[in-house]
């Protein structure tokens, strides 16, 4: 049976990095990264920010409705599935709901503390302005994803904690949600 791992969380969390090393654990795998999807728009792309626009939902959707189509297909070739998105508060990210009926599909919530996504962020920056944009992301991401930690469980999320672990820890840490 192939697996198909959806890895959320905020900006600088470590989502990308964690999604390749756990494709690597696999012998037949692939990564889909969203924002990589995102990026295929030559002219008219929207980035998240406070106010969600109309073209930002429709690009979402569509980045994601591809990394679904992808993920199917490929489980259905036998490869392992890790895609990597961010927490998208205005959705919740129902564009996957699909993928949940599947059997070995995991959906996974990347947790660190916020002061270590912000700290993350600062050690990886580069150009000041896209600190701004990043930090702004993790500020509003954990506004919205703190008080409903417990109803994310609920609803069949597992909420990894990364605070003090590393990429390869963190993988440690998902695999060990499927057994």
């Amino acid at each position: 049976m192939s697996l198909i791992f959806l890895l959320v969380g905020a900006p600088a969390v470590g989502k990308s990095s964690t999604a390749k090393a756990l494709a690597r654990r696999f012998p037949k795998s692939v990564h889909i990264p969203v924002d990589d999807l995102r990026d295929m728009v030559v002219s008219g792309l929207v980035y998240p920010g406070a106010d969600w626009s109309a073209a930002l939902v429709e690009q979402l959707r569509l980045a994601r409705k591809t990394a679904v189509q992808m993920a199917i297909d490929y489980s259905r070739a036998g490869f392992n599935v890790v895609i990597d998105d961010f927490w998208d508060p205005a959705s919740r990210l129902a564009e996957y709901d699909e993928l949940w009926g599947l059997p070995g599909a995991t959906r996974v919530l990347l947790f660190p503390s916020q002061s270590v996504a912000e700290a993350r962020n600062l050690k990886r920056a580069g150009a000041e302005q896209t600190t701004d944009y990043i930090a702004e992301g993790i500020r509003l991401v954990y506004s919205s994803l703190s008080p409903e930690i417990e109803t994310l469980r609920g609803a069949g999320w597992q909420i990894v904690d990364t605070t003090d672990a590393s990429i390869g820890g963190a993988v440690d840490l998902i695999l060990g949600l499927v057994g």
